[in-house]
């Protein structure tokens, strides 16, 4: 069997990230015997630099012509940047907007798994941490205030911006159904995140989200705030199976959770549409204050990978084992610097061994 992937190696630490993972999965599809065929298609800042635009109609058709697509991270340093004094619609970040529409990318899957050898770097408490934690972010991506109307104008001499939030039944009823079938494979819990006492959308998504769950018996169905979301994934995290949430609420949620398991290096990200097609990526960004540096984390990527396997190609054996030798590097005592316990010695005290970006994925697809 061969697999189309389309490559986005993106910007700052993207192209290393990016070769990391298709190291480890080479390894892993001559291991359970499968091929794969890449393409590399530009888009963020670096399509900027080549095409005058973050996204080109080439690329997308390219996109929609794949298996799978694997990206790296898009943007740069807004303060710096050239990319950053264009006009919004042609920053990089529009690329990747664009895409996920074009796509039909409408479900994001983040899941925030803390792994045992990495307590020490995780901020919580051990009180807090208890046993651990394990939950999946279902995140709804097209739609929302960022996809809304906007505009900014003058209003009586006062500069005025608008962004306009909008959902309908459809969209909600779709993304519900995404997280209550992730549910039932996992322990059947979904909570829903909204803001329900304040915002009509937020009391329409609650009104859906129950005529779904009706569909759902055996899967057990809670409402939350957002803002009390925020404290509960710091104050018990263990209590989440599945978070259900709306484009905004999910992007912040889901950054906050990849820092409860000790490093935004560590979180994978799956956007699904409607068939087997799905874009992977880490859900950090391109952190280009360290690129090429040889000290980004590629874990998070290489766990893409394995959702990509996973997802997108049903090949659930390879997936395992990508996973499983991610777990093995671990507990093996390799780190990068973000999730070492104090970080900067060539060798810790505690036993771990701080390695860069190139020999972390070495570690990884060795073990494949």
């Amino acid at each position: 069997m061969s697999y189309k992937i389309a490559v986005i190696p993106g910007d700052g630490i993207g192209p290393e990230i990016v070769r990391q993972a298709q190291r480890v999965l080479d390894v892993a599809a001559a291991k359970f015997g499968f091929e794969l065929e890449y393409t590399e298609l530009l888009m963020g800042g670096a399509s900027i630099d080549v095409n005058g635009v973050p996204l080109t109609d080439e690329t997308i058709a390219a996109a929609k012509a794949s298996d799978a697509v694997l990206m790296g991270s898009i943007g740069g340093d807004a303060k710096t940047s050239p990319w950053y004094r264009l006009e919004p619609q042609l920053r990089p970040e529009a690329g990747l907007l664009k895409i996920r529409k074009s796509l039909n990318l409408f479900a994001n899957l983040r899941p925030a798994y803390l792994y045992d050898e990495l307590r020490a770097a995780c901020p919580l408490s051990e009180e807090v941490i208890g046993e651990g934690f394990d939950m999946v972010i279902v995140r709804e991506l097209t739609g929302g205030l960022y996809f809304g109307a906007r505009k900014t104008e003058v209003t009586d001499g006062v500069r005025t911006a608008t962004d306009t939030l909008v959902y309908n039944e459809n969209e909600i009823r779709r993304i519900a159904v995404k997280a209550f079938e992730i549910a039932r494979k996992r322990r059947k819990q979904v909570c829903s995140v909204d803001k329900a006492n304040v915002l009509d959308s937020s009391r329409l998504w609650r009104s859906v989200t129950e005529e779904v769950a009706k569909d759902y018996p055996d899967v057990q169905l809670t409402h939350m705030l957002v803002d009390n979301c925020a404290m509960q994934l710091v104050k018990d995290p263990a209590q989440f199976d599945v978070i259900l949430t709306e484009n905004m609420f999910g992007d912040i949620l889901s950054d906050e959770a990849s820092m409860v398991t000790g490093s935004i290096g560590m979180l994978s990200s799956a956007s699904l549409n409607e068939t087997k097609l799905g874009l992977y990526e880490p859900s950090h960004g391109s952190a280009p204050d360290i690129a090429g540096k040889d000290i980004a984390n590629p874990i998070a990527t290489v766990l893409s990978a394995a959702m990509l396997l996973r997802y997108s190609l049903d090949e659930d054996e390879a997936a395992d084992a990508i996973e499983n030798a991610v777990k093995q590097v671990l507990k093996e005592g390799y780190r990068t610097a973000d999730i070492a316990s104090r970080g900067g010695a060539e060798q810790e005290p505690d036993g771990c061994t701080v390695v860069g970006t190139q020999k972390m994925g070495e570690l990884i697809a060795e073990r494949v």
